[in-house]
C-alpha cells in the first residue's frame, strides 16, 4: 500500500483527535498495476468521519461510521476518478492488528488501517507514526487477514 507522507500526519491527526474514544476515517484511492502483475493500493485521499457508535459509552473500543458519510465520499470520489478503498480507526488501547469485532463488522473485501496509541502511553508521542500504524487486506470468506507492507511516497 503507498500513502503519501503528508496524507499520513493527517491520518495521525484524524485518528489521535478522537481519543479518548476510537476515530475514524475513510481511505479513497486507486488499485495501481504492478510490473510483476500484483496490484498496489494508492491511497490519495482521507475522507475524515465521526465515531457514531452506540451507546457512547462504547466508543473507546467501537467505532461506526455514518453510511450517510460513506455514500457521500463514494459520489465525490467517484467523480474524481477514485474509489473508497476501506477505513482507518484507532486502537486507543490495544495493538493495531484486526479485532474479532473488527472482523465481524466489516464489509468485505476491504482495506484495514488501524492506528495503535499503546506506545503513546504516559503523554509521549512515538516520532515514527509507522511504528504504530498497519495495514490489512480483509478478503472475507473466513480468509484470515493479510498484513500489507505501507510504503510512503513524499
Amino acid at each position: 500500500m503507498r500513502l503519501k507522507s503528508n496524507w499520513l500526519r493527517a491520518l495521525e491527526r484524524i485518528v489521535l483527535a478522537a481519543e479518548p474514544e476510537e476515530g475514524c476515517a475513510l481511505l479513497l484511492g486507486r488499485w495501481l498495476e504492478s510490473g510483476s502483475g500484483a496490484g498496489l493500493l494508492h491511497l490519495s485521499e482521507i475522507w475524515p468521519c465521526l465515531n457514531i457508535w452506540e451507546p457512547k459509552g462504547e466508543r473507546r473500543q467501537r467505532f461506526l461510521i455514518d453510511p450517510r458519510e460513506q455514500l457521500l465520499a463514494q459520489r465525490w470520489a467517484r467523480q474524481r476518478g477514485v474509489q473508497v478503498l476501506g477505513s482507518v480507526h484507532s486502537h486507543p488501547a490495544s495493538p493495531p492488528k484486526p479485532s474479532a469485532t473488527d472482523l465481524a463488522l466489516a464489509f468485505t473485501p476491504t482495506l484495514l488501517l488501524i492506528r495503535s496509541g499503546l506506545a503513546a502511553a504516559g503523554g509521549d508521542r512515538d516520532p515514527d507514526p509507522l511504528e504504530n500504524l498497519r495495514a490489512w487486506w480483509l478478503a472475507g470468506d473466513g480468509a484470515a487477514p493479510l498484513a500489507l507492507e505501507i510504503q510512503i511516497s513524499p
